[in-house]
């Protein structure tokens, strides 16, 4: 943990939550997000910054006695008001290690708590950007007019910045986990090599059972996470992997293809934003923008 100084505007909940990020993730302070005052979703802003190096934020239960040898996020104050202070609380018993606006609240006042933690232990300390295969191709492109709806495959699709392709439900905001205020709903990525090597008890998983606007081949998604890439003349950025969860799982059984959950862990593909308007096409070059 180090110190930061704390940004010079926004609200006392968003400037010291910010500094205490930067402080326990150790980043520059400038690389932060600090949501307006008034931004409806605050932690939804920083669980998207963190999602994109690997991290989340863990809900404590009962931190006034979370005994943790190491930093985490406790807020003192009124328990969701503006009034309230992010600080870093360190110790066992534990207690207030640094305030960065400099007050006096005393760790009694806490009214919650977040551990910072990786998702996955094992690969937190992988850099973003590595990765061997670093241009592909869109091998398949598919589309759900609404949440739940069959994938449909399509030669090509209009992307729009800030919304996605034409004729998906996450383009409406009609998409099962659509949220405004979230990232990375965009657009949904996986490599075909995957649903090649998936061995499933129902055998293969086609391209649109994957329920992923676009199947890659030649280029190493996970590497994209937290970097700008083109799809022909279509740019993106990749916001977090796009793992299995418990609905996808439902979905895939309900169409024979059982067991995709603990298969498509790390290997689920990636969420992307739209940043650029334009059209995809099945062909398509893929490749990341800069070194």
């Amino acid at each position: 943990m180090r110190t930061v100084t704390p940004p010079a505007s926004g609200g006392r909940m968003q400037r010291s939550v910010a500094a205490c990020l930067a402080a326990i993730v150790e980043v520059d302070v400038a690389d932060v997000p600090v949501p307006d005052e008034g931004h409806p979703q605050p932690w939804t802003v920083w669980r998207n910054w963190l999602a994109q190096r690997g991290l989340g934020l863990v809900p404590i239960d009962g931190p006034a006695g979370f005994a943790w040898p190491g930093p985490w996020l406790a807020l003192l104050g009124a328990a969701d008001g503006e009034g309230c202070v992010g600080v870093v609380a360190f110790g066992a018993p534990p207690g207030v290690a640094w305030n960065p606006l400099g007050g006096t609240e005393a760790f009694d006042a806490v009214q919650r708590g977040y551990l910072v933690a990786p998702a996955d232990v094992a690969l937190w300390t992988r850099p973003p950007g590595t990765g061997s295969r670093r241009v592909g191709r869109v091998e398949a492109i598919a589309v759900a007019p609404r949440a739940e709806a069959p994938m449909v495959r399509i030669d090509r699709a209009v992307a729009r910045a800030g919304h996605g392709l034409e004729g998906d439900r996450y383009a409406d905001q009609r998409g099962t986990f659509s949220d405004v205020h979230d990232r990375g709903h965009d657009l949904t990525l996986i490599e075909a090599e995957v649903l090649d090597a998936l061995e499933l008890p129902a055998g293969r998983l086609a391209p649109e059972e994957a329920r992923r606007n676009v199947v890659t081949r030649g280029i190493d998604l996970n590497a994209l996470v937290g970097r700008r890439f083109a799809i022909g003349a279509v740019e993106c950025v990749g916001q977090r992997l796009c793992e299995p969860c418990a609905h996808l799982d439902r979905l895939a059984e309900q169409a024979g293809a059982r067991g995709t959950l603990p298969a498509l862990i790390h290997k689920g593909g990636l969420r992307a934003d739209v940043v650029t308007d334009g059209e995809i096409r099945v062909g398509d070059a893929i490749a990341p923008r800069g070194p």
